[in-house]
Order: structure tokens, then C-alpha cells, then sequence
């Protein structure tokens, strides 16, 4: 196969396609630094589009892609803790 061709045998190719059909939230932390979260919305050789909380699409090359992770943190997603909100965990000795 051409590295010009959208390998979809790919793992990460994969990975990311799942992520569109299951409208997953994602975090995406590129090489500058920045971190995206969004939904996938598409992807092609070149970039990956990324949905963000407005609804914007923000669209990335994947070379400028440090890591991508699911964000497991459904209760953020869904409102019911805001973004900002801190916890911290008491010390208890036994």
C-alpha cells in the first residue's frame, strides 16, 4: 500500500473510527502543548477534525499530535460537575 492511501488496517486508524460512531469525547494534546477535548468528526490522511464544546470544528494535522486519549470523566461530560471543580482527598491514619 502507498503511504499516500488512508490505511484503514491501521490500529489507530481504527481506534479513531470508533471514536466517530460512538460520538466519544476525546482529549488531544498536541506538540505545542495545547490540549483539545471534542468529539472526533472526521479524519483523513492528513488531519483529524475535531468538534469542540461550542460545536466549532477545529481541525488538526496529525503530526501535531503529541497524544490522543478517551476522556472516561462521563459526569463532566454530561454538566454535573463543572470543568473547574477541584477534589480533594482527606488523609485518614488508621
Amino acid at each position: 500500500m502507498a503511504a499516500t492511501e488512508f490505511d484503514t488496517t491501521l490500529p489507530s486508524i481504527r481506534l479513531v473510527q470508533n471514536w466517530i460512531k460512538q460520538k466519544a469525547t476525546v482529549e488531544f494534546k498536541l506538540v505545542t502543548g495545547d490540549l483539545i477535548t471534542g468529539r472526533v468528526f472526521w479524519q483523513d490522511i492528513n488531519c483529524v477534525c475535531i468538534l469542540d464544546g461550542n460545536n466549532e470544528q477545529i481541525t488538526v494535522c496529525r503530526q501535531a499530535i503529541a497524544y490522543m486519549k478517551l476522556r472516561s470523566d462521563s459526569v463532566v461530560e454530561r454538566g454535573l460537575v463543572p470543568r473547574d471543580a477541584r477534589v480533594e482527598v482527606a488523609n485518614i491514619d488508621s
